[in-house]
């Protein structure tokens, strides 16, 4: 573990929602070029430390979002509101069932998923009004 992907690590799992490179380009503490980052960013993602989503915002484009893979919550699905553009973690896997389900009606094997729900958030719907 290098001392810029610890670093990176250690800022994915202090943040409360995930972080796209821009914004960890954009952090005081990353001091390394974008092309670092993303090769930091695959290693921690396929040494298991990282979850990341790709995620299609009207006003900000296509971008991956990391997040931190932790015990208490290895696999989490994310609310984003396409006003505020705050992700919201709404929690575990609850899937489980459904996918067991899936694989049996249709003969698949699911490996992984990806999950998030787009919207207005309360605070943003509050403001509307």
């Amino acid at each position: 573990m290098t001392k810029i992907r610890r670093g990176l690590l250690q800022i994915l799992e202090q943040a409360s929602e995930p972080l796209s490179v821009s914004a960890l380009l954009q952090h005081p503490e990353v001091g390394c070029n974008q092309a670092t980052v993303y090769r930091s960013l695959h290693y921690l993602e396929q040494s298991g430390y990282l979850d990341s989503f790709v995620l299609h915002c009207t006003d900000h484009g296509t971008e991956r979002y990391y997040s931190a893979v932790t015990e208490a919550s290895k696999h989490t699905h994310w609310f984003h509101c396409t006003v505020c553009h705050r992700f919201t973690d709404i929690g575990a896997c609850l899937l489980d069932e459904e996918l067991k389900r899936w694989e049996r009606q249709y003969g698949f094997t699911i490996t992984d998923h990806t999950f998030f729900l787009t919207g207005v958030c309360d605070r943003c719907k509050e403001q509307a009004t």
